[in-house]
């Protein structure tokens, strides 16, 4: 501990600031292992108790210069920093990234509608990097017509799965250009992203292609086996495996969960299950671990997540599998109403039952005041399994 000020007087054994300072000593020699834990941030936990993953130097560095060539920010770019800089999403995409950019990045303490709108109505923020319920908002809420929000090019959503319908929306209103990336804590954390440059070219319900000096695979859940990139459309859905410079060390002192986590060749087990196509576009489908399986059929929750979020009595949904009494999974949506709107759970479940196949249907519906998420933004379903 450096002690400053008139407390430096008072703590006898203590370094003194003030006299570090005056004493015209001049730089150490600082010498750093790249390859070395640097940086501890922790896994959101949304499933389960959360980890502490091992990041270096080297990884951090080698992630900026990966989004960098994507993200197009530059040194005339003013960013919004909503985001927390002890997630990896803000330390790397927002503190890291803006640093090394030059561009200018400003910050506010906490998400707070009005304020976020505010400060990119007087800074001329140009370029926003959000989560998706922070789109939800964008996309739906009045407020939003209130302030002068012209300034802003580009809007990028990650941390949790972005729809493609609600980042549309969110592009229309704000009339900037909407992106979508993909990570984890575990990748330093950006392994795909939808180009700025080109990015009409690429689905929004996508996140894109995979970042530079990157390796990736699909592998059946079943059998484990790889699966073929196809010659033309997407390909079956597999668990996404990734390798490159940005992976992590391990977790601090889980040596069961890094070998859980990183096969003998390198490549990091996401737990995420996506498809991708001839030309490289990747697509998350959804959590491996938070498929329900119904009668031999796998149901995605953030597809109906996504489905809810369209009609226009829906402020926010969340989706999770539940056991009914014969032993068989089936899906129940937690609903926030729209204000001044009284939709009920028939209404919701045959709204849903309108636009997908049978075996996908929600079965239950509660309504709430608030969906729980972590400060990234992800869905806790943890806590929504716990009062299920």
């Amino acid at each position: 501990m450096v002690l400053d000020g008139g407390d430096a007087a008072t703590a006898a054994g203590h370094p003194s600031l003030a006299e570090a300072l005056g004493a015209g000593l001049g730089a150490p020699d600082v010498r750093i292992d790249p390859h070395a834990a640097a940086v501890i941030p922790y896994s959101s936990g949304t499933s389960g108790t959360p980890k502490g993953v091992m990041l270096s130097q080297y990884n951090l560095v080698a992630n900026v210069a990966q989004s960098s060539a994507f993200f197009g920010v530059t040194a005339d770019d003013v960013l919004l920093a909503v985001l927390p800089f002890f997630h990896i999403y803000g330390l790397t995409v927002l503190l890291n990234l803006a640093l090394g950019r030059r561009a200018r990045l400003v910050t506010m303490p906490k998400f707070d509608l009005a304020e976020f709108l505010r400060i990119t109505q007087d800074h001329r923020c140009t370029y926003l990097f959000i989560a998706p319920p922070i789109a939800v908002a964008l996309a739906k809420h009045p407020l939003v017509d209130q302030y002068d929000v012209s300034s802003v090019t580009a809007t990028l959503s990650g941390a949790a799965p972005l729809d493609g319908d609600l980042g549309h929306a969110v592009a229309r209103r704000l009339g900037c250009v909407m992106l979508q990336g993909y990570g984890m804590t575990e990748l330093s954390p950006v392994s795909h992203a939808i180009p700025r440059d080109g990015a009409e070219r690429v689905p929004l319900a996508s996140v894109g292609y995979t970042v530079p000096n990157t390796e990736c695979k699909l592998l059946d859940p079943a059998t484990d086996e790889e699966i073929e990139v196809p010659a033309e459309g997407p390909s079956a859905p597999g668990q996404l495996l990734i390798r490159g410079p940005q992976v992590m060390l391990g977790y601090l002192n889980r040596p069961d969960a890094t070998a859980a986590t990183l096969d003998p060749a390198g490549f990091l087990r996401t737990g995420d299950i996506a498809t991708v196509t001839a030309d490289g576009v990747v697509t998350i489908v959804d959590r491996l671990k938070e498929l329900i399986k119904y009668k031999g059929y796998q149901i995605a929750p953030a597809e109906l997540e996504a489905l809810l979020l369209t009609n226009p009595q829906i402020a926010d949904a969340a989706v999770i599998g539940v056991h009914r009494e014969d032993g068989e999974e089936v899906p129940k949506a937690f609903i926030v109403r729209q204000a001044g709107v009284e939709v009920g759970g028939e209404d919701v479940m045959a709204f849903v039952a309108g636009h997908v196949a049978p075996f996908k249907r929600i079965r239950y519906v509660e309504f709430v005041d608030v969906i729980p998420k972590s400060t990234s933004g992800k869905i806790l379903r943890r806590e929504l399994r716990a009062r299920a």
